[in-house]
């Protein structure tokens, strides 16, 4: 829910930032009160997706941008195909994710790829 990793979780608890409670067993227990101190409650219309603006910025270095020329929408998932160079390269995400964005062909967007190996073919 705060989108930390667990040994930021236990620094910001043993420096105070964060109340906890502990168990019997030495665990740390962390109040619901204390996550709704952390992160706001979404203010928007019922119905509607929360604003994820505060997610833009990440880490990630392999970010193609280009854009946008088909999003195929079927059920659950959305098909999004990026012109990159003229080079083509399709996601798949959730239709909800899609909406949110409101993702359209000849709009500007970036592919952000994450992975642990790269393989090179001769071409």
């Amino acid at each position: 829910m705060l989108g930390i990793s667990y040994p930021t979780l236990k620094q910001w608890i043993y420096r105070g930032k964060l109340r906890s409670v502990r168990t019997a067993g030495g665990h740390h227990r962390i109040p619901e009160s204390e996550i709704h101190r952390l992160v706001p409650e979404p203010r928007h219309p019922r119905g509607q997706p929360a604003d994820r603006t505060r997610f833009r910025t990440v880490s990630g270095r392999n970010q193609l941008v280009g854009r946008i020329v088909e999003v195929r929408v079927s059920g659950l998932l959305a098909q999004v195909t990026l012109s990159v160079s003229g080079q083509y390269i399709t996601a798949v995400i959730t239709a909800d994710a899609a909406r949110e964005m409101g993702l359209a062909p000849g709009q500007r967007a970036a592919a952000l790829i994450k992975a642990t190996e790269v393989m090179i073919l001769r071409v």
